[in-house]
């Protein structure tokens, strides 16, 4: 068993409040668990408004599986045009 975390630092371009910020962070969120079974948390800078750290987590039986769905994770936020990731990192357990 691999778990896998996927992190990104993110800039919110539009975002002229926090309720504009959870709109924004909400889709993507329901996106991500959508299309890739993951959880997601926003995990620092709640109080910001064009700031955010969301965290991917997946568990899966091997390395590889684990890589795929966190680089499609990756992917998925990085064409997101209301977000720009400013710094990303992985994680595998």
């Amino acid at each position: 068993m691999v778990v896998g975390v996927i992190s990104w630092e993110l800039h919110l371009n539009g975002c002229r409040s926090l309720k504009e910020k959870r709109m924004v962070l909400r889709s993507l969120k329901d996106r991500l668990r959508a299309r890739l079974n993951v959880s997601v948390a926003e995990t620092d800078h709640q109080e910001t408004w064009q700031r955010a750290e969301l965290c991917v987590v997946t568990v899966a039986s091997d390395h590889a599986r684990a890589e795929r769905i966190l680089v499609q994770a990756d992917e998925l936020v990085a064409v997101d045009h209301r977000v720009r990731i400013i710094d990303s990192a992985r994680v595998f357990y």
